[in-house]
């Protein structure tokens, strides 16, 4: 039997979309919110980046260089935020598989959650994931796509 291996992700999004919170809900530690200042790799296998990486293009550099040492690029949209950081095709820069994760969505309405999934579409995130890191909801699916589900690193 063939072990499947976690893949190793980066984590990219404007601040305060919920990146930091949703690497906490998947290694089920209680959510408690920080911000993220520098690249911080949690339990080897996950990149956590500063919002501040997509958001001064002159940064987005740092996020192709790092994400360098990742097999997946996951983009992270706040469902109750009006607009996007992620330019149309954004994910194609990488050259890596990409998915998209939608999150907050316990504060969001259908509406809105409909159209934080067509912006991760436009940038190029090959599958959707819609997740509350705070009820939960779209968690364990998400881990079972990413080879999580197991506990090991």
């Amino acid at each position: 039997m063939e072990e499947r291996r976690r893949k190793r992700i980066i984590l990219i999004g404007r601040s305060e979309a919920g990146k930091t919170t949703l690497c906490q809900a998947m290694n089920r530690e209680d959510i408690r919110y920080h911000k993220t200042q520098t690249v911080q790799i949690v339990n080897k296998t996950m990149i956590d980046t500063p919002g501040e990486y997509l958001e001064r293009t002159y940064m987005r550099g740092a996020l192709v260089v790092t994400a360098a040492d990742a097999d997946l690029v996951v983009l992270v949209q706040d469902a109750t935020e009006n607009g996007t950081m992620f330019p149309p095709a954004y994910t194609s820069m990488y050259g890596k598989p990409s998915i998209g994760v939608v999150t907050k969505t316990d504060l969001a309405t259908q509406e809105q959650i409909e159209r934080a999934k067509k912006y991760l579409t436009m940038a190029g995130a090959q599958r959707l994931f819609v997740t509350s890191s705070v009820d939960g909801s779209g968690i364990e699916t998400l881990m079972r796509e990413l080879g999580y589900e197991d506990g090991a690193n």
